[in-house]
């Protein structure tokens, strides 16, 4: 592996010294616009005699050249060192979970949302060699964490996911499919799955016809359908009291399965309606496995030297620099200058 940057992403940060040459460039015009407002060219050049322009150029190009290094460590340019040479032959699992008050609803003990998190916990132990991202939706989709062979990371952000991870409540799966799909970062049309985990509870009509565009590109859609058609009242963790809605009465949430198999169906995957999570997890393994796998780098297990440090050291010189560098000049080489 060669020279690289950890942050890439950051590239645009650059388009701020061009913001900056346009600044200068303006604030010269701006100068010689007020020296020819103000009058007689030899009396202003006298009064501005101990001003160096040169010097006023040096520190500009000492901003931009710092301002420069400044972006190239936010990228932190890195080269890879030891590593213990590890290639996992797996999967890309994207994993969509949904975190709307729904799935608060009691019908699946201690509620759906916990249990949920337990099928995901014994999922990913069953899944070492495949990297897995966390996308956690509701009335909107938000990536979590990215695609990682850290599967202790990933327990973190499952134990962690709350209705509270995303304000607007709701219930988009079509958003939750797309998000999942943003994450494949590899253009083979295949290796890539998602599991979406829901009550169903969406009004959104964009669901299956966006399931079929992701079976184009390759991506299996495997669900999970957590609840009971009978469905459960849904406690307000604040109150303790049952939700209620505009007109007073007890809201009943209900397990949306057709539109769950729907979704499935149109990718090849498969729908499963949790009740036991250890047959819930064989049965999605079995599924997973039929996906054909790649083998990739674990870069988790590189030491990589970091560089950021020498890149900061050299912006924080270099603004040091700038500020002992005066823009007027001593007394006696103003003097000199115009001096008849």
């Amino acid at each position: 592996m060669n020279f690289q940057f950890q942050h890439k992403e950051f590239v645009w940060l650059f388009a701020g010294i061009a913001i900056l040459v346009l600044f200068f460039i303006g604030l010269i015009q701006w100068k010689k616009k007020v020296k020819k407002r103000i009058g007689d060219e030899r009396l202003v050049n006298l009064l501005i005699s101990n001003f160096s322009s040169k010097h006023f150029n040096s520190k500009f190009i000492i901003l931009s050249a710092a301002f420069a290094f400044g972006v190239i460590g936010v990228m932190n340019p890195r080269l890879p060192g030891a590593s213990d040479n590890i290639n996992r032959k797996g999967i890309d699992v994207a994993i969509a979970l949904d975190v709307s008050k729904s799935m608060l609803a009691t019908d699946l003990a201690p509620d759906r949302l916990e249990r949920a998190k337990q099928f995901i916990s014994k999922l990913l132990k069953e899944m070492p060699d495949d990297r897995v991202a966390l996308v956690l939706f509701a009335g909107k989709a938000y990536l979590q964490m990215p695609l990682t062979i850290d599967h202790s990371a990933a327990q973190m952000f499952v134990s962690s996911a709350t209705p509270d991870a995303v304000p607007q409540q709701g219930t988009v799966i079509s958003d939750a499919l797309k998000m999942s799909a943003n994450v494949f970062n590899n253009p083979d049309r295949k290796f890539k799955a998602v599991i979406l985990i829901s009550d169903g509870e969406d009004h959104d009509q964009d669901a299956v016809k966006t399931a079929k565009t992701l079976a184009q590109q390759g991506v299996m859609i495997n669900t999970v359908g957590i609840g009971s058609p009978d469905g459960a009242v849904i406690i307000d963790r604040v109150t303790g009291q049952a939700k209620k809605d505009d007109a007073g009465n007890t809201v009943i949430s209900k397990l949306n399965e057709e539109e769950l198999k729907e979704i499935a169906r149109a990718t090849n995957g498969i729908y499963i309606r949790l009740q036991s999570s250890d047959e819930a997890v064989s049965a999605l393994k079995g599924q997973l496995s039929q996906i054909d796998r790649k083998a990739f780098r674990d870069t988790s297990m590189i030491n990589f030297r970091n560089y950021f440090l020498w890149f900061a050291a050299v912006m924080f010189i270099l603004l040091l620099i700038e500020q002992f560098i005066p823009e007027r000049l001593p007394a006696g080489k103003a003097g000199k200058k115009y001096r008849t």
